[in-house]
């Protein structure tokens, strides 16, 4: 849980200081730091995945698992339920409390980031991927707050009570699952941090959210192979 209480301090702090600042040098600048970190969120993935030793599990996870997510359109309808969320809570500019609200809670809750880091604090208690998430998310917050003011601070909540609930979940679990399987399901973990880091550095625009079946397809393979 330590994890996702430093990625709530970390909205809550941004928001404050994108509140009193409001400064378009910070504006300037984000996409050249959003850079740092995707490259250090490239780092982070490759350094989970390289010594992985399964590599034809992992392929069959991540093939499969994004077919999975083509054929269910997960993007697809997660960027509609967004759409939706914002034009109904969103209405203009008289209402950028609800427009900041919304949009924050979307842009930091709803993402592979947020459910691999929450799952990796809860399987391993390995917070380094929700470190790094309050990282891009104290950026995030301070451009979006300096716009939107106090809603995206408000959003911090939502965050904790998302990413803790994951988390929560996940460490009931833990106890019936191998260190094998969870080693499987952190690797493919890894694999999409590793695609974060390349949309974020604007290599690639995979979408992430096709790819989340394949955690649990790795999850059933990896308990299949220890029936074997």
């Amino acid at each position: 849980m330590n994890g996702t209480l430093v990625n709530g301090i970390a909205i809550v702090l941004g928001s404050i200081i994108g509140i009193v600042l409001k400064s378009g040098f910070i504006k300037a600048k984000s996409k050249a730091i959003m850079g740092a970190l995707g490259l250090s969120t490239l780092i982070i993935g490759f350094q989970g995945v390289i010594s992985y030793p399964n590599v034809l599990l992992l392929i069959v996870s991540l093939a499969s698992g994004v077919l999975i997510g083509e054929f269910l359109k997960l993007e697809e309808h997660i960027n509609r339920f967004a759409y939706s969320l914002e034009k109904r809570f969103a209405k203009g500019n008289d209402n950028s409390f609800a427009q900041g609200f919304v949009s924050a809670s979307i842009l930091f809750g709803v993402g592979a980031m947020a459910i691999v880091g929450s799952l990796e604090s809860g399987l391993r208690q390995n917070e380094t991927i929700l470190y790094t998430k309050s990282l891009l998310d104290f950026i995030s917050s301070i451009v979006f707050a300096s716009t939107y003011g106090w809603g995206v601070l408000f959003s911090a909540f939502v965050i904790i009570l998302y990413q803790g609930s994951i988390t929560v979940l996940s460490t009931f679990v833990a106890p019936i699952m191998t260190d094998l399987m969870i080693t499987d399901i952190s690797a493919v973990g890894s694999a999409l941090i590793i695609a974060i880091g390349l949309n974020m550095l604007e290599m690639t625009k995979l979408k992430l959210a096709n790819f989340l079946p394949a955690i649990v397809v790795m999850i059933v393979l990896s308990y299949g192979m220890t029936l074997i």
